[in-house]
């Protein structure tokens, strides 16, 4: 519809001896917060600055310009400096039901883009299991790799797994200390949260006992020399770590394309740290360690490598950031972490423009998970594990079933699990990724809020009623729509747009929050605009196939799953 407004106006824009583009016409294009005032309206405040004429005056002059040519509005008006399209609603409906119907899973798809994009996400440390800010990262690194393809981008999903470096000897020096040879299997717990015990172990130990530090910065020193005692222990830690992870992203229905190990590719980081100083790029203090001077970048001093000649994580990075371009020819690189690393990513990629090692490298930064009763902190074990949270909230949806359904064993197992992804994902996407936010694991859950289980009901509710229609329905002649149709005509024909700038911005809670929205018209328009014993049958079980398939659409972006029944 945007298309052929910019069409209309773009004869008269010549007129005027204007230069602008139908695609920047298209994006001045805005939906009036009240039907009353039309389905759009072209704000005329832009094209005036321009000719330096009065905002009114200008719509008058449009409107002229453009007299009858549509069929497709009922109606152009001008309100002060707007145009108002209104728009012919029945055929506008009739039109968006075909479409919707013949593109189904591709409709809201724009495949623009050709171009092949790395996204790196949730790049854990090896030395405690995932938790709820994980799960956010996870969340978006999905989400978004979903709708770079939904654009036509090649995507190719990336794991660092941060498997060396001091926090991994903490947790190792802990276990050698106290483990006693323990394994997960005989102390009957998940393997990442075992190693993950010592982490917690070690930093609760060490403020009492101060020699701990010395020793994790000294098995440190011996990893990299390769003493073997070491590197056996941290082999036996690394995959415990490893094998848990793996069975967090199995439940969360996440699959990686590529690993990377931090293990395997540091040196490579050391080799270029060391050229840079060699090309006068860094410099080696008195004391042997090598910094980088950022000051005149406002990014201070940066150590790259330590005094004992051992890495830091950003000498990986470097390494990462260049072979990630080399080995699968990528456009870009998408980088998804909290938003305590900005500082971190500011400093990496100077020193990428410094080194000549510059491509399109993007970090996307998200802002931290807390909980109701506060922050978290992973070194004093009051992290919510990822498991733990996913099984605490598949708890609360089972007794929220069992009161409304009789369900066997098997599949209320199968249905929670699903409801649980969906309230944990919705909840984690519906803020800003940039923005902090606040879990409430009860809330998430709640089938009549803004929540993942309301908009999967919704769904459900849709599917129900579908079933309830025992024939195919004639089509009927449809001379004008009700409100509630109308509403829910333009919320789905808002999709498109929707994901265009969310593709844009790489923001899932862009789809996220629509998906709530249009399930809240449905709603609106369910209660209002009886189907099954209608006059309208036919067009209102045709507007409740459409909203299935857009909710589906829009839910397969963030990572969301259907039911038909719930």
């Amino acid at each position: 519809m945007r298309d052929e407004i910019a069409n209309l106006l773009e004869k008269p824009i010549k007129k005027l001896k204007l230069k602008i583009s139908k695609e920047d016409l298209k994006s001045l294009i805005e939906t009036p917060p009240n039907s009353e005032l039309g389905d759009y309206s072209f704000p005329c405040f832009s094209v005036a600055k321009e000719l330096k004429q009065n905002p009114h005056e200008v719509a008058l002059k449009l409107r002229e310009e453009i007299g009858n040519k549509s069929i497709t509005f009922q109606d152009i008006q001008t309100v002060g400096p707007y145009l108002n399209f209104f728009v012919d609603r029945v055929s506008l409906a009739l039109q968006l039901i075909d479409r919707i119907k013949k593109e189904k899973d591709r409709y809201g798809k724009k495949f623009i883009s050709n171009s092949k994009t790395m996204i790196e996400f949730p790049s854990p440390n090896t030395n405690k299991p995932l938790h709820l800010g994980h799960l956010r990262n996870i969340s978006i690194g999905e989400s978004v790799s979903r709708i770079l393809e939904s654009n036509g981008e090649s995507v190719i999903r990336a794991n660092l797994n941060n498997d060396r470096g001091i926090h991994i000897c903490k947790s190792m020096t802990a276990y050698e200390k106290y483990g006693k040879n323990k394994t997960p299997k005989a102390a009957k717990k998940k393997s990442d949260h075992f190693v993950g015990d010592y982490y917690v172990m070690f930093n609760e130990k060490s403020k009492k006992n101060k020699d701990l530090e010395v020793q994790s910065h000294r098995m440190l020193l011996r990893w990299e020399m390769g003493d073997k005692k070491t590197i056996a222990l941290w082999k036996k830690m690394n995959k415990w770590a490893l094998d848990g992870f793996n069975e967090t992203y199995k439940k969360f229905k996440i699959n990686h394309d590529v690993e990377y190990f931090e293990s395997e590719i540091y040196k490579h980081g050391k080799e270029i740290v060391l050229k840079g100083v060699e090309d006068k790029i860094f410099e080696k203090k008195e004391d042997g360690s090598i910094i980088a001077d950022l000051n005149k970048e406002k990014l201070g001093e940066k150590i790259l490598l330590r005094l004992d000649g051992t890495s830091v994580y950003i000498t990986q990075d470097l390494y990462l950031a260049k072979l990630k371009f080399d080995e699968y020819k990528i456009d870009k690189s998408i980088i998804v972490t909290g938003n305590e690393q900005d500082y971190h990513f500011n400093v990496l990629f100077t020193l990428l423009k410094k080194l000549k090692l510059e491509k399109e490298n993007i970090h996307l930064s998200y802002g931290m998970v807390n909980l109701p009763e506060g922050k978290m902190k992973s070194r004093e074990g009051t992290v919510v594990d990822a498991d733990d949270l996913i099984d605490k909230v598949q708890t609360l949806v089972k007794k929220e079933l069992n009161k409304r359904t009789k369900l066997s064993k098997t599949e209320l197992e199968k249905r929670s699990l699903i409801i649980t992804l969906a309230a944990i994902k919705y909840m984690l996407l519906r803020v800003d990724a940039k923005k902090n936010m606040v879990f409430n694991p009860k809330e998430s859950i709640n089938f009549e809020g803004e929540t993942g289980p309301y908009i999967l009901y919704s769904y459900a509710r849709a599917n129900s009623i579908l079933k309830k229609i025992k024939k195919n329905p004639k089509k009927e002649v449809i001379k004008e729509l009700e409100q509630k149709e109308i509403e829910l005509v333009k919320k789905l024909s808002e999709f498109e747009k929707v994901v265009e700038k969310s593709f844009n911005n790489l923001n899932p809670s862009l789809i996220a929050n629509y998906s709530f929205q249009l399930a809240k018209t449905f709603n609106e328009f369910y209660h209002e605009c009886p189907v099954i014993n209608s006059k309208k049958i036919f067009l209102r079980s045709e507007l409740v196939k459409s909203f299935k398939q857009v909710l589906k659409n829009a839910l397969y972006l963030i990572g969301i799953e259907t039911l038909e029944e719930m």
